[in-house]
């Protein structure tokens, strides 16, 4: 069992949505480039923006329930930028602390969690990033029209330079772990208790050396990129295609199709993002 529902009036600029889970098994998470607040099983943790599919391996029936953020927003929210929170399940108290710990417990003992990150985003009042916000409108409505709108090829990715940064760099650190406490250096989530500033540490694909004609403001908006989101545009594009194919996938006749009309160059594209985010198959994803 899934289901989402809207966030309160207060914190729609900052969620996305409310989610409850009581899977009967294991449950495959792929990439949606959003950071969740889960609490769930005596514990309350931070999910990071994940690069590949990792498997939720919570007892059966076991009742979670998070908020899930909008892309970028979580990074003011929390205090840390997300990519320091890649690919990682970060414990609420590691994060902040004996804030976090307080939260944790009143969390746990029933708080609703809205009520709980309401009361920190009065705190936080900074604004969103206008750079960013501009960036992820423009990736969204890249795949937000007709199918036969996004049949491009992989060489024919949008003008704006600033999609040609790098991938995150290396693995993940624990894909399929339902808790990690290193995504970051402890120093930096001790600075990111509210009231203080978040820490800002350039890794992965925030730190890839950006192409020889980049501007600097290019290379800056891409930085501002990876910390709000978790990694760099061109990632984010690829995770936002997969969502594209997902979404796609029930009305397509075939694999070939669904390539072609969910933006990808080819067949084998697909394949080869399927595999690369998922880590499956298109044929064995879909038909799950």
């Amino acid at each position: 069992m899934y289901s989402e529902s809207p966030p309160p009036d207060s914190l729609r600029r900052l969620v996305r949505c409310r989610w409850e889970s009581a899977e009967p098994g294991p449950k495959r998470i792929v990439p949606d480039g959003c950071v969740d607040l889960v609490a769930g099983a005596g514990q309350v943790f931070v999910a990071g923006p994940d690069t590949t599919a990792w498997t939720s391996a919570f007892p059966p029936g076991t009742r979670l329930r998070g908020l899930r953020f909008q892309p970028g927003a979580a990074a003011a929210m929390l205090g840390v930028g997300a990519d320091e929170l890649r690919d990682s399940r970060v414990p609420l108290p590691d994060l902040w602390n004996r804030r976090g710990a307080t939260l944790a417990d009143e969390i746990l003992s029933g708080r609703d969690l809205a009520d709980a990150m309401a009361d920190v985003a009065a705190e936080r009042t900074a604004a969103a990033d206008p750079v960013v916000e501009r960036m992820l409108a423009h990736l969204a409505a890249e795949f937000a029209g007709n199918a036969g709108e996004l049949g491009r090829g992989e060489g024919e990715a949008p003008s704006a330079r600033w999609l040609a940064d790098g991938r995150p760099a290396g693995p993940p650190t624990h894909p399929g772990a339902r808790l990690s406490s290193n995504a970051a250096e402890p120093s930096a989530w001790r600075s990111a208790a509210p009231g203080r500033q978040p820490a800002r540490h350039p890794t992965g694909d925030q730190a890839a050396q950006p192409p020889a004609n980049a501007s600097r403001s290019e290379r800056q908006a891409r930085r501002r990129f990876t910390l709000a989101v978790g990694y760099g545009p061109a990632t984010y594009r690829r995770i936002l295609r997969l969502h594209r194919a997902i979404a796609l996938a029930p009305a397509a006749a075939t694999l070939a199709d669904l390539a072609v009309a969910a933006g990808y160059a080819d067949q084998p594209h697909l394949t080869r993002e399927c595999r690369a985010l998922t880590g499956l198959t298109p044929g064995a994803y879909f038909a799950g």
